[in-house]
């Protein structure tokens, strides 16, 4: 097996083991059973399991990263792209059920990745919105008094809190579409009636 696999399988199989059991219930040996592996060959690639939960994080949110940039590349409309990056977000949440648990509820419970981690990633991410928001302001479709920073941070906030009612929650009222729609429709329109 290449080592790329190799790497990729326990990535997999930590995706899988850390949402089943929890971060701080996991071991080494588990991943290493579900992956296949000695527990020796996991650390010819990780130093530990914090280090596997960074390494998965930073590798699955590019991989988010490249195909909402392909999706909104294809659009001029800020909206559309608005709506496309939210639809994305909520989506992931039912097509990669383990991976969103691990980085929804998993993720925030390691204090030590909270506070050390410099997530690059992230901001990343998140800084699609921001382009999207400055991009609307150019073509004076967003108002010139939106400060992008706060207001990717409070879209970001809504698709968040949105995924983790879908991740905690066994029974969901909305579809993924109707969430992702509302979320940009009220981030777009407020609450007022639209004229």
């Amino acid at each position: 097996m290449r080592t790329s696999d190799k790497h990729q399988k326990i990535i997999q199989a930590a995706i899988k083991v850390l949402a089943n059991k929890g971060f701080f219930n996991a071991r080494i040996s588990d991943i290493a059973k579900e992956a296949q592996v000695a527990d020796g060959t996991i650390y010819l690639y990780f130093n530990n399991k914090y280090d596997i939960l960074i390494t998965l994080f930073e590798e699955e949110i590019g991989k988010i990263i490249v195909l909402v940039k392909q999706l909104i590349e294809k659009e001029t409309d800020p909206k559309i792209m608005l709506e496309i990056f939210a639809l994305q977000h909520i989506k992931m949440m039912e097509e990669k059920k383990e991976l969103a648990e691990v980085l929804q509820v998993e993720l925030r419970q390691s204090n030590k990745f909270m506070k050390e981690y410099r997530n690059t990633k992230f901001i990343e991410y998140i800084d699609i919105v921001s382009h999207i928001i400055h991009l609307g302001q150019e073509k004076n479709i967003f108002r010139k008094d939106l400060l992008p920073g706060v207001a990717k941070r409070a879209f970001f906030g809504a698709l968040d809190e949105m995924s983790r009612l879908w991740i905690l929650s066994s029974s969901h009222r909305y579809t993924i579409e109707q969430s992702a729609n509302q979320i940009v429709d009220i981030f777009l329109y407020g609450m007022t009636e639209k004229t």
